[in-house]
């Protein structure tokens, strides 16, 4: 999810504040010790082991949970379970029948994922080991493995992971989430047998419930565009880089500026012609694979990469990235400013940016105020030392967390908070707000 949707969430009206609050709660529980070695899933695949298996967490937070269905067996009856197994046999039938590429590690990994976790939940992602993935809200979002698209996003950070690596800040982040929506729209004309002129380029439709003014979470040809609805919001995306978002939140804008390279992923495709997973998608996969791009490769350097693999479509894609105002070798703008120092004093707060489709936060206690948590606050406050936290870059979808305790500043992925800040994140939000 990105940064932006709970802008407006929280104070459109109580219920649905408070399905945002239980999401974050189930978050703060989260175990920080997902993040394991890439050949770790390899290791556990077996000689007669099964592609991929879905569990479901029971609307709990473990993980993985109860396996329901393994490739190979018939539909469960559940449907996330379902469409979980519909999302990631396409996924792994993309790359595996069109790129040569045997699952996310390239070495036939086996993937397991995750449905019914937490309740209320509204986030998807792949924590390094597994795919997990919310029931929603019930009000504003639904199933997040009903778009398949929702599926092959999640499983191409993982394939991303794997070969690039590309940093989850800035530009660099910005393409990783890049590289998410590009496969995921190329899965969708896949199963639907659309050509790049044909698709509709919407990336999570269906994920919104009726009632809401929304016709996906982003859209690759307009970006800005998706939706427009009182409880969400006005759709932020960005697709110039003109318009480039220069924040601190969400790790530097990674779902905000995403929308310039998808610009130029589906204005490419569109030009190309044909189905965009053979054409645009086998550039944009080559140049994703084939060394040129690194950790903090930025948009030129990228967009340099896929003018390298294009060959003959060399023009149509050096022109798609200049019409979104990327000259290719060319450096833009910056990675993001780290937070500036807080303003000592009683002011104790918290940003929460990050996750699949936007969900913002913020909250505060000031500790001079008559604020029944104010004693645990402090308590934790003396038990917190912000230089012995971890800090480094979140895993794709995680939530970010932008402290300000009384003057000391801390930005700190999801995986790294300990039980005190995740505790102290819960206090702070019980009054938040969107901003």
């Amino acid at each position: 999810m990105p940064p932006y949707l709970l802008r407006h969430l929280a104070t459109a009206q109580a219920e649905v504040s408070d399905h945002c609050h239980a999401t974050l709660a189930i978050d703060e529980r989260m175990r920080t010790t997902r993040l394991a070695p890439p050949a770790a899933p390899q290791a556990l695949a077996g000689p007669a082991g099964p592609a991929w298996t879905v569990h479901t967490a029971q609307n709990g937070s473990s993980l993985p949970g109860t396996p329901v269905r393994a490739a190979g067996e018939p539909d469960s009856g559940d449907a996330a379970v379902d469409e979980a197994a519909t999302g990631i046999a396409g996924s792994l039938a993309l790359f595996s029948e069109v790129y040569g590429r045997d699952s996310y590690d390239g070495r036939g990994a086996p993937v397991s994922l995750t449905v019914h976790y937490g309740r209320n939940y509204d986030n998807a992602f792949w924590d390094g080991t597994q795919l997990v993935f919310g029931d929603g809200d019930g009000r504003v979002f639904g199933r997040f493995t009903r778009p398949v698209d929702v599926l092959g996003h999640e499983l191409t950070h993982a394939v991303t992971e794997h070969t690039a690596a590309l940093e989850y800040a800035g530009q660099p982040g910005a393409l990783n989430e890049s590289m998410s929506d590009v496969f995921a729209s190329c899965l969708k004309q896949r199963l639907l047998g659309q050509s790049a002129l044909e698709a509709d380029w919407l990336i999570g439709e269906g994920i919104f419930l009726p009632g809401v003014a929304a016709r996906a979470l982003r859209d690759m040809a307009a970006p800005g565009t998706a939706y427009d609805d009182p409880a969400i919001g006005r759709d932020p995306q960005v697709g110039q880089m003109a318009d480039y978002v220069d924040t601190t939140d969400d790790n530097g804008g990674v779902h905000l500026n995403s929308g310039i390279p998808n610009r130029a992923f589906q204005l490419a495709a569109t030009a190309i012609g044909g189905s965009a997973w053979e054409g645009a998608g086998a550039i944009w996969y080559a140049a994703l694979t084939g060394g040129q791009v690194g950790a903090r490769t930025d948009f030129a350097g990228f967009a340099a990469a896929t003018v390298a693999a294009a060959g003959a479509q060399a023009d149509a894609v050096r022109d798609a990235w200049a019409e979104v105002g990327v000259t290719a070798g060319v450096s833009g703008p910056a990675a993001p400013t780290t937070p500036g120092p807080g303003s000592a004093g009683t002011r104790v707060a918290v940003r929460r940016t990050g996750g699949f489709a936007g969900l913002t936060m913020a909250g505060e206690v000031d500790l001079t105020a008559d604020d029944p948590r104010g004693g645990e606050v402090r308590t934790l406050l003396d038990r917190i030392d912000l230089a012995t936290v971890r800090r480094g870059l979140p895993q794709p979808d995680h939530f970010v967390y932008d402290f300000d305790l009384r003057g000391r500043r801390a930005v700190v992925p999801e995986q790294h908070l300990t039980d005190d800040l995740r505790r102290l994140v819960e206090l702070l939000l019980e009054g938040g707000r969107s901003r």
